[in-house]
């Protein structure tokens, strides 16, 4: 029964890596049934080496390298079509762009699902039922990854390691190996269950995917350890720093006036609850003046003056006008109780269509704009230093910029907090809020530092250096949270790739030397 519907080329070529690439999503965040993983990987990798020995006699009317390039694409789809359907979502506020909404449910996950297809030509002729198989193909998806983070804009979202998000302890390695180091470790991991396809014996088939537990948990005990000696460090931690994290729970709404501003400020100010004699740092969400520039909020300032004190700071999103370039920065500010700025940063990773237009002059021709409010794109920031403020070391990330390591690991080594403020209503009640907080945790264990997220509409949450959560507001929820940050100068900080290619190169070597010795 199981044959006939094998030498179906409809079900293995279509129907099969369809499913399979819909079951992914179970595997991340909400959800976090990463055990999926296990039977998922193995089957795609079992069914490319079927599908390569099929071809040369079931489905040998077609080239067997179209139908491992179909194979890769099918499943690609699927797994970007179930992981990031929520991104249409943002289509939704502009009528002008509800048409677009097929468009960005098809042709985004097409594109993306490149990064698999092509993955799948190119190793497919290769595999085998081995040890080695599994080696170079573990290689291969993890580069693919590393490319798909790296080309054009790069777009790192729901990496294999991700599916881990929920085991705090297993992911600590992540401050010494960095996060495509692990998820190189994590496909392989995923990928041992694929020992029993193999032609071996029961006994070596045990011993073999004993190897997936053991790894488990020797990162368990590190990870274990690692928490504990935290917990006691933190304990005898003096140097802290006040701060408020709010979440206003707006609604995102176009074309706000004036008094509809007033009226959110002074809901902002509400849910602070400043305290006059306390030092503290208020950090408010992307997007709360919803399009307005900092100039046109400027006339607020004695509101801000009547509710703060010189003990204050307050940090938020706001749209700022540069004359000299001619543009708006989708920017973060610091400012004291009169609205005077103190530190500025400007967003370097810009959101493709939802913040600038690609090919904008040839584009904006047929009536097409940036999603967000505004015609024209968002000028883009460049590298600068952090900011600061009193004895905060401030590494600022706004909105999906939480997911580029390179941006962590690029950070001021005397870095003692990062701020993530971002505008998560563009995407509803959806999975994408709680994958993009994710990224959060795994920022955190790589750079060894508190960071603080404040999101409207998404998860607004306090999470300590080794990525434990200290304390949360759901999406729903409006108000705020308040800690005595500890203000954590460590070495410990994950700089660079280098173990992800070591370990790469190494794989590689690995498959080469089997090659040649079984050519032999």
């Amino acid at each position: 029964m199981v044959e006939q519907y094998l030498n179906n080329r409809l079900i293995v070529l279509y129907i099969l890596p369809f499913l399979l690439g819909l079951l992914t999503v179970f595997s991340f965040q909400p959800f976090n049934y990463s055990i999926l993983n296990f039977f998922i990987l193995p089957l795609f990798f079992y069914l490319i080496v079927f599908i390569k020995k099929k071809s040369k006699s079931t489905y040998r009317k077609k080239p067997y390298r179209k139908n491992l390039f179909i194979f890769g694409t099918i499943f690609g789809f699927s797994f970007f079509l179930s992981n990031i359907h929520w991104i249409t979502n943002s289509l939704t506020f502009d009528e002008n762009f509800r048409i677009l909404i097929p468009f960005g449910l098809i042709l985004i996950p097409l594109f993306l699902s490149l990064f698999f297809s092509l993955i799948t030509i190119m190793v497919g002729p290769v595999l085998s039922l081995n040890l080695p198989s599994i080696i170079i193909f573990s290689a291969s998806l993890a580069l693919s990854d590393f490319v798909r983070a790296k080309i054009l804009t790069g777009f790192p979202w729901n990496l294999w390691a991700y599916s881990f998000s929920s085991l705090t302890e297993i992911i600590q390695i992540l401050n010494i190996i960095g996060l495509f180091a692990f998820n190189l470790l994590s496909i392989t991991i995923f990928m041992l269950p694929s020992i029993l396809f193999f032609k071996l014996d029961f006994v070596k088939k045990m011993l073999i995917l004993l190897l997936l537990p053991a790894v488990l948990f020797l990162f368990y005990i590190y990870g274990s350890h690692s928490i504990n000696l935290n917990q006691k460090k933190m304990k005898d931690f003096e140097e802290k720093f006040n701060l408020k994290v709010i979440s206003p729970n707006f609604e995102l709404i176009y074309g706000l006036d004036s008094e509809e501003i007033e009226t959110r400020l002074q809901k902002l100010i509400k849910y602070s609850e400043p305290e006059k004699n306390l030092k503290t740092l208020f950090v408010w969400p992307e997007g709360v003046f919803s399009g307005y520039s900092f100039d046109e909020i400027s006339k607020l300032k004695s509101i801000f003056k009547e509710n703060f004190s010189k003990n204050h700071f307050i940090l938020f999103g706001i749209n700022k006008i540069s004359e000299k370039e001619k543009g708006v920065y989708n920017s973060l500010v610091i400012t004291n109780y009169q609205l005077e700025i103190l530190q500025e940063y400007k967003k370097q990773k810009l959101v493709p269509f939802g913040e600038f237009l690609p090919m904008e002059n040839l584009l904006s021709k047929i009536g097409l704009k940036k999603i967000t409010e505004g015609h024209g794109s968002f000028l883009k920031g460049q590298k600068q230093n952090n900011l600061i403020i009193d004895k905060l070391n401030i590494l600022p990330l706004i909105c999906y910029e939480v997911i580029f390591t390179e941006l962590i690991q690029s950070s001021n080594n005397k870095t003692n907090l990062i701020i993530n403020i971002s505008e998560d209503g563009w995407f509803g009640q959806s999975i994408g809020p709680y994958q993009h907080f994710t990224k959060s945790i795994f920022r955190a264990i790589e750079n060894n530092t508190f960071l603080v997220r404040s999101a409207n509409k998404g998860i607004s949450a306090i999470i300590n250096n080794k990525g434990e959560i200290v304390k949360k507001l759901s999406s729903l929820e409006a108000g705020n949270i308040q800690i005595e940050v500890p203000l954590i100068e460590s070495k410990n900080k994950n700089k660079n790739d280098l173990i992800f290619f070591v370990l790469l190169i190494t794989y590689i070597f690995i498959f080469k030397l089997y090659k040649k010795n079984n050519g032999k």
